[in-house]
């Protein structure tokens, strides 16, 4: 047969012909994909910073405004947490009375107050003996050298209860169980000061939640503005990002970031607003209070809270610019 009719060998079956290797796969790999994500966010978060210090009396304005509004319902909430602190002496106004009748001496009298301490409703129990409520009626009263004529001490012994809790059915609840110990003559209870306290720490607590929702949508009105006006002021950059094919996630980024700096911003500004402000009002709270013989002072502002204040100041910073890129930045296309 002639050489002709023999098949050559393919490329690969040659001698010394290297083997066929895969396509290299042309797909970034994950760190890759991360550093650029990382890129683009640095990139974003540092254009953010340096169009704010172009205008820092500007900014600075916006930041303050906003903090303002911030620190109205913080510091209301923080003066009514204040006044809850009082509740040593609101539980002294709703104490329970209770008059023992008048064969109860002062030893049985400690061993029913000693009762009664015990019971987990009970925050304080005082024990006050017949010859002691006599001396105080005395000295309070100035009527002491007509009670020295009387033949026999006219005044009960006397346990003060003051109740853990403020709850008006509880401390009913509480007056009924020890009106029936024995030895008790009359439990009495103020229940018109437990009310009273009740309506106006409900009132106080509605009206700072009521001025928040309100303060918290001026502010995303506010951050909404203030972002339209920075897409408006960029319009044509847009419109080119757009044009040469930049999607609607990076050209949002810089403004989720400018409105996350003006929440952070206005809200390190309203902690210093606070902090000074309480500290302000906490001399005369002091000097009020020593005319009371109180040693009362006012909390300032925590730390746990000053960081929620900051937190919740960002967060409303980022919703706000989000609304606004939503609403406005769907409006601007290549032309």
């Amino acid at each position: 047969m002639s050489d002709s009719n023999v098949p050559e060998p393919r490329p690969s079956e040659r001698v010394g012909a290297l083997p066929r290797q895969a396509p290299k796969s042309t797909e970034p790999d994950f760190s890759t994909l991360l550093l650029a994500w990382l890129d683009s966010h640095c990139a974003s978060l540092l254009d953010s910073l340096r169009r704010l210090a172009r205008q820092p009396l500007g900014s600075f304005l916006t930041c303050l405004a906003m903090a303002v509004a911030l620190s109205l319902p913080m510091g209301l909430s923080l003066l009514l947490g204040d006044i809850k602190r009082l509740g040593g002496s609101w539980q002294r106004a709703a104490q329970i009375s209770l008059y023992m009748q008048m064969d109860v001496d002062d030893a049985a009298g400690e061993r029913l107050r000693a009762k009664i301490a015990e019971l987990p409703e009970v925050a304080e129990a005082e024990w006050i003996g017949r010859e002691q409520g006599l001396e105080e009626f005395q000295r309070q009263s100035g009527l002491g050298e007509a009670l020295r004529g009387l033949p026999e001490n006219p005044l009960p012994g006397l346990i003060l209860v003051t109740p853990r809790q403020i709850d008006k059915a509880g401390l009913e609840t509480l007056r009924e169980y020890l009106a029936d110990l024995a030895g008790v003559q009359l439990a009495q209870l103020d229940l018109l000061w437990v009310e009273r306290l009740g309506a106006i720490l409900a009132l106080g607590e509605r009206f700072v939640f009521g001025l928040s929702l309100l303060l918290v949508l001026a502010l995303l009105l506010v951050i909404g503005n203030t972002i339209r006006l920075h897409i408006e002021n960029r319009r044509s950059e847009i419109e080119v990002i757009k044009l040469v094919g930049g999607t609607d996630c990076y050209v949002c980024l810089p403004f989720l970031y400018m409105g996350t700096l003006y929440g952070c911003g206005s809200g390190l500004l309203a902690w210093l607003v606070l902090a000074y402000g309480l500290d302000w009002l906490n001399a005369a709270v002091l000097q009020l209070a020593g005319l009371y013989s109180s040693d009362f002072a006012l909390s300032g502002v925590p730390l746990e809270d000053g960081l929620s204040l900051l937190l919740g100041a960002a967060l409303l910073g980022y919703v706000g610019a989000r609304l606004a890129v939503a609403r406005h930045l769907s409006e601007l296309a290549p032309r």
